[in-house]
């Protein structure tokens, strides 16, 4: 009795998984400011609508090309001035945050379903299968990722849906690549061996025991995807083939004010800085859980 009570505060102790988790994510203080960026670009996407203070695609037409407030003839009543069009910069700025999140969300989780499954088939495939495979994500690889996505996008048609589309079929052989070489590797393991002899059918070894075992890595390159799609996206929407005008989206505000850069600098440093703050947080909070999901660069 004496032992069980002495070990038990030992049992009590142990941290949570979770507390784990966050113990190694902030201790990379970059990880943890790009995570507050996050929270805050994420709560402008939800509540897009109710912090925009006037509609994105209302013209003021006797404010055109309006100064923001800390400059000569600015006004409050458009803090970051307004376009060439008379339409506020705020407001398009924190509705194009809804178009960003909703690209990124969207690519990722469809790049991710189809890599993940196609890996999975992959590594658990004959010999011959698991070659094609690897083959076709090698000749989609092969092909510069923005040239890739500008041909889908011709082909389909400029918008934003196939924008997304081009996006994350660009992304898929990344995730392929990266979920058969974690299979490979776990199903080598003790683990494996015994679910087989136990009797585990194939469906169940992929997506039961292995693939679990799979997702360290995985979410670490979500993360960082997330961020790529957001250039992507606004690449295309800059070069005229992804979201069409008046859409507020951040490559499309820039692609409408380039022509006014020396007359209205805000026109093309905002969303300019708004995608670069937004990508670089996302790359910080990247890195933070590839630091506390990879048992190998866990400091003990």
């Amino acid at each position: 009795m004496a032992e069980l009570s002495a070990n038990a505060p030992k049992t009590e102790n142990r941290p949570s998984a979770l507390r784990e988790f966050w113990f190694y994510f902030s201790e990379n203080r970059g990880a943890v400011i790009g995570l507050w960026v996050f929270a805050a670009f994420v709560f402008c996407a939800a509540f897009a609508p109710l912090l925009a203070p006037y509609d994105p695609t209302e013209q003021f037409r006797t404010h055109i090309l309006q100064p923001p407030v800390w400059q000569e003839g600015g006004s409050w009543a458009f803090p970051l001035g307004t376009d060439p069009l008379g339409r506020d910069m705020l407001s398009r700025l924190i509705m194009g945050s809804r178009y960003s999140f909703f690209v990124g969300i969207v690519v990722v989780v469809v790049a991710v379903s189809g890599g993940v499954i196609v890996g999975l088939l992959s590594g658990f495939a004959p010999k011959w299968v698991d070659t094609l495979i690897m083959r076709v994500m090698d000749i989609i690889l092969a092909f510069p990722s923005l040239l890739l996505a500008l041909v889908l996008v011709a082909i389909l048609g400029p918008s934003l849906t196939n924008a997304m589309i081009a996006i994350a079929i660009v992304f898929q052989p990344h995730y392929v690549r990266l979920t058969r070489a974690s299979v490979l590797a776990e199903r080598q393991k003790d683990y494996v061996t015994s679910a087989r002899v136990a009797g585990a059918g194939r469906s169940r070894l992929m997506f039961i025991t292995v693939l679990p075992n799979c997702l360290a890595p995985i979410i670490v390159q979500a993360a960082l995807s997330f961020s790529t799609a957001i250039l992507d996206a606004a690449a295309l929407g800059f070069l005229g083939m992804g979201a069409q005008p008046p859409t507020p989206e951040w490559g499309t505000m820039l692609a409408e004010a380039r022509e006014f850069i020396l007359r209205a600098w805000w026109v093309v440093t905002f969303p300019g800085l708004a995608i670069l703050v937004t990508v670089l947080a996302i790359n910080l909070m990247g890195d933070g859980l590839r630091d506390a999901l990879d048992p190998k660069l866990k400091r003990s």
